[in-house]
């Protein structure tokens, strides 16, 4: 049953986005009592009628397109100057996207700064919490999300392009090589098909094997009678009272027309580029530079993984693009060893684009005999993506650009980003690491590929033990207003070298517990 609440019900826990933090955020609440309701600027796609094995398609039906600018020398700023970021616009947000990799963050990254040292031109600071206390929630969001190789649920089985990589991988002496621990299903699990193998991960899993908050979280949140969704509610603002608490949204309903939802709590999931664009678009006379912003932190740190691909040529067929999209992975490489010549780690795992996007990411704007030699020799090719743990730096920030509007005449997000020192050192490391187990199984040619336009989007809004370090405490409240929490990546204080969806999820489930016993406490 969908429940439906009125504007002006200030009763409500108002969640804006629909993804993996406001998604299982939203569910988790729901079955906890609390009445919810989840705006969602994007549309709600139906997985078994709107998917299709198509790139293009699919990118144009789930991306979020709206106009954004980018600044800095990163690559991106180049080559897709209005596309800083590969993510979701619509209800499941990227979850619908994500590949499935599901990591825990390991114990010495949350203490980044203690164990790393001081490292000229990074903001490192450690986590306001510890694995230990994260280790609980993780188990939850592992069963939740189906995670293989945990809860006796098995892995995946290895297609071609695992198979290489492995192969290689072990001739090198890595020790740390499986398929993964994905949110795919293995075998039927919670109503849901088990993985076929199709490929096309990115566009949205048509068999629904793949864990989203669409066809998970969200139906089982509006089951409770207590959640209702309002998709294409593009959020403009978050209010406030004289007491400088947050009341309500601001909102363009799929019609454009402005709506106000009153709101006792407001959970901003809305990923780290938007999140603090609505805090700041949200600045008002008591609030001069923006919501939660009293320390100047909000927009700040931005990250989004060292990252990189190596794509190797082979004489025989590989065919990589059958089966899982990354279900594979080269671990040996995620620990601390400042001997490599760089702080942190990073992980390896298996990747394959379709023709179009490989023709549009391989060597972006390239042409000719060359290029043409490389797109025939696709059936060939094997590949891997590179996920580290990149630098927070203060410079790397979220502002926004005041000379490009949107369709409601807000300013857009404009995205700086520099690589620092250690950034470079890393992913040329991981380059040569990469090439070197191609090579070990008889490549003919490796390509490295440079940074595609970002899916993990963290940084930006950071937890912080010290209020002026930063944006929310170790439960995702903001520092300067107790009922405003936010409930996505942009939290994280440091990037760590895993994948960041289930540590999102594992977050959203400790926050909802936190702000559903804080309200029946009347704490908030």
């Amino acid at each position: 049953m969908t429940k439906q609440f009125e504007l002006s019900d200030n009763s409500v826990v108002v969640v804006i986005g629909s993804g993996a933090g406001g998604g299982t955020l939203s569910n988790e609440l729901a079955q906890k009592g609390v009445n919810v309701v989840c705006l969602e600027a994007g549309s709600r796609l139906d997985y078994t009628k709107d998917f299709e094995n198509n790139e293009w398609k699919m990118f144009g039906k789930e991306a979020w397109l709206e106009p954004r600018t980018t600044s800095g020398s990163w690559e991106i700023a180049r080559d897709f100057p209005n596309l800083p970021a590969w993510i979701c616009k619509t209800v499941g947000g990227s979850t619908l996207h994500w590949a499935g990799a599901s990591l825990r963050f390991q114990e010495h990254e949350f203490r980044a700064k203690t164990m790393y040292g001081h490292i000229e031109g990074s903001q490192l600071l450690d986590w306001p919490l510890t694995l230990a206390e994260l280790e609980p929630y993780y188990k939850k969001a592992e069963f939740k999300m189906g995670v293989t190789r945990t809860h006796d649920i098995p892995g995946l089985p290895g297609n071609n392009n695992f198979k290489v990589l492995q192969a290689g991988a072990t001739k090198l002496g890595y020790k740390e090589v499986h398929t993964g621990r994905m949110a795919i299903n293995s075998q039927p699990r919670d109503g849901r098909a088990s993985c076929q193998q199709l490929g096309f991960c990115f566009q949205g899993c048509r068999m629904g094997a793949k864990w989203s908050t669409l066809y998970t979280e969200i139906p089982k949140a509006e089951a409770t009678g207590h959640f209702e969704l309002r998709p294409n509610s593009h959020v403009l603002k978050i209010t406030h009272d004289s007491s400088g608490q947050v009341d309500g949204v601001l909102y363009a309903d799929e019609n454009g027309n402005q709506q106000h939802q009153k709101a006792r709590i407001v959970c901003l999931a809305g990923n780290s580029i938007e999140s603090p664009r609505v805090l700041l678009n949200s600045a008002s006379a008591m609030y001069p530079n923006g919501l939660a912003n009293s320390s100047g932190e909000v927009g700040k740190n931005y990250m989004r993984h060292v990252t990189g691909s190596v794509y190797a040529e082979f004489e025989n067929p590989v065919h990589m693009y059958r089966g899982t999209t990354m279900a594979g992975i080269i671990s040996d490489e995620a620990k601390h060893d400042p001997s490599r010549g760089f702080v942190g780690g990073y992980e390896m795992e298996t990747l394959s684009l379709g023709l179009p996007f490989m023709a549009a990411f391989l060597r972006p704007g390239a042409w000719g005999k060359d290029f043409a030699e490389d797109m025939e020799a696709y059936e060939r090719m094997a590949g891997m993506w590179i996920v580290g743990e990149d630098m927070p730096r203060s410079s790397n920030q979220v502002t926004l650009n005041h000379d490009v509007k949107d369709n409601f005449g807000l300013p857009v997000p404009n995205v700086h980003y520099d690589d620092h020192s250690n950034d470079i050192a890393m992913r040329n490391h991981a380059y040569q690491q990469g090439e070197a187990i191609y090579k070990a199984v008889g490549a003919i040619k490796t390509n490295r590929v440079v940074p595609y336009p970002s899916t993990h989007n963290l940084g930006t809004n950071r937890m912080s033990a010290k209020p002026q370090e930063g944006v929310v405490n170790k439960w995702g409240q903001a520092h300067d207003i107790d009922n405003l929490f936010i409930s996505d990546g942009s939290v994280f204080t440091t990037s760590a070298a895993e994948n960041p969806t289930l540590t999102i999820v594992a977050l959203a489930i400790r926050q909802a517990e936190y702000i559903a016993d804080s309200m029946s406490k009347g704490l908030i």
